[in-house]
């Protein structure tokens, strides 16, 4: 059997696609599957067990109609693929399916636009599912047509294939820049890409100044993107700074346990990271879907409209907490430290 999964979007989006590709590596473990997305996080899942082939588009092919179509058209004649699974369902995405109208299963998500060129339509990701959940409802017609549905096996798992090599380098480059690996170290997203999914500065940095002194041993290794999210860093970093001088006359004894020099140059780099650390605090997103990837636990930040019910799972062996709220204003920095203190006495 022939699989395509087509997965386009960001980085988190791919991680939790990651359960339905080893669902079906185990059910079918003959299948050639290829995965397609973006060229930029590709690299990710390079060596992943569930994978054959990884398909992906630059943002040039993805934004040029023509080179588009092209290397759509392309994919799906060079291999026949017995499945396909367009878990986005736009416009753009399911011209795999309408290309490859001879593929026994074409699944997809039930929108206006797309009868006829799916024969297996499921409903969206509901506000109360779980979205590991809502992806491998997406298997379901080959279980039910292409299986032996008695011996069917579901991975919950998020899952990535760093090597040990990755790994030992990444600690070892952590270890020149200062990290003592006999203390817990804690990866902060303090800040995002998006303004209206960062929580409030004044808010992070309040709560981070409460987890040094309650926690003094941790270290913290500040996690961010060149430019706004460098400068958002930087800046809570000085204020932590400034706190401390005040707070301890003349001069404070002990440095801040903040590293902002490490930096991850790679989304593979960031998951060796994560993999060294102990645990992650901070705003939801990608960072901390491949931190839970690599096996480590997570308190995150919810932006308004996001519910931990459908982002974060909770039917893992890892631990994945959050606080979420219909508005920012509501998550206040005693609601998030109560939480986050809970959370370093579990898991630290």
């Amino acid at each position: 059997m022939k699989i395509l999964v087509v997965r386009f979007r960001q980085m988190g989006d791919a991680i939790l696609a990651t359960p339905l590709l080893s669902t079906l590596k185990k059910n079918f473990p003959d299948a050639d599957i290829d995965f397609v997305l973006n060229e930029r996080i590709g690299p990710l899942f390079e060596g992943h067990p569930a994978l054959s082939h990884i398909i992906t588009f630059s943002e040039q092919e993805r934004h040029s109609f023509f080179t588009y179509i092209r290397k759509v058209w392309r994919t799906v004649h060079q291999t026949r693929y017995d499945v396909i699974i367009d878990m986005r369902s736009t416009v753009n995405t399911m011209l795999f399916a309408l290309f490859s109208l001879r593929s026994k299963w074409r699944i997809g998500i039930r929108k206006p636009y797309t009868w006829g060129t799916f024969n297996h339509r499921f409903e969206g990701c509901a506000e109360t599912e779980s979205m590991i959940s809502h992806n491998l409802r997406l298997a379901e017609p080959l279980k039910e047509g292409g299986a032996d549905a008695e011996k069917w096996t579901e991975d919950r798992n998020l899952s990535l294939a760093v090597t040990e090599q990755e790994r030992h380098d990444f600690r070892q480059y952590m270890e020149q820049q200062g990290i003592d690996f006999a203390r817990p170290v804690m990866l902060v997203g303090v800040t995002a890409k998006l303004e209206h999914k960062t929580w409030s500065e004044d808010r992070m940095t309040e709560t981070l100044s409460r987890l040094i002194a309650t926690f003094p041993s941790v270290q913290l290794i500040f996690n961010y993107a060149p430019g706004r999210e460098a400068e958002n860093a930087r800046r809570i970093y000085d204020r932590l700074c400034a706190e401390r001088q005040k707070a301890s006359s003349p001069a404070p004894s002990q440095p801040l346990p903040v590293f902002l020099s490490i930096e991850a140059k790679s989304p593979r780099q960031l998951a060796a990271m994560a993999a060294n650390c102990t645990a992650y605090f901070g705003n939801e997103g990608g960072a901390r879907h491949i931190v839970h990837a690599m096996g480590r636990p997570s308190l995150v930040v919810c932006s308004p409209g996001a519910s931990k019910t459908t982002w974060l799972p909770q039917d893992t062996d890892i631990v994945a907490r959050g606080v979420d709220a219909p508005s920012y204003d509501l998550i206040t920095v005693d609601r998030v430290w109560a939480e986050l203190e809970q959370f370093c006495k579990d898991v630290l």
